[in-house]
């Protein structure tokens, strides 16, 4: 089950949440297959103005992607393809919903979920 947290300036994110999660499902299932789209999981949080620094300034033109994957794809042949795949696709998906602004300081984190520590409604996820 893809899942993610998205922390993007308040500013830039307030009103754009509906488009926002569209974008980041659609990237999703352009990487892992229409079958995966029911199965994204997202959580926006906005960041208030003065709480997002860089390089010890307070910005509002960076966005924090960390996207929660099976550790399998890492094993796969293919886990590099994938990777890139997700990471710009993600990138991607933020810029078109928060502007070109943000792409230079758009994080895409992808870390890896063993299925034996992946819990949905208490019980293991499949």
């Amino acid at each position: 089950m893809p899942h993610m947290t998205v922390h993007a300036p308040e500013n830039r994110l307030s009103g754009k949440e509906p488009a926002l999660i569209t974008a980041l499902t659609d990237a999703i299932a352009d990487v892992y297959g229409a079958w995966a789209r029911d199965l994204v999981s997202i959580r926006l949080a906005g960041v208030p103005a003065g709480r997002f620094a860089h390089g010890g300034e307070a910005v509002d033109t960076h966005v924090s992607v960390v996207l929660g994957v099976r550790a399998g794809v890492f094993d796969r042949p293919d886990a590099d393809r994938i990777t890139a795949r997700l990471g710009a696709g993600l990138t991607d998906a933020v810029v078109r919903v928060l502007g070109d602004t943000v792409r230079a300081g758009t994080m895409v984190e992808l870390v890896a979920s063993p299925p034996e520590r992946t819990f949905v409604g208490g019980a293991p996820a499949e």
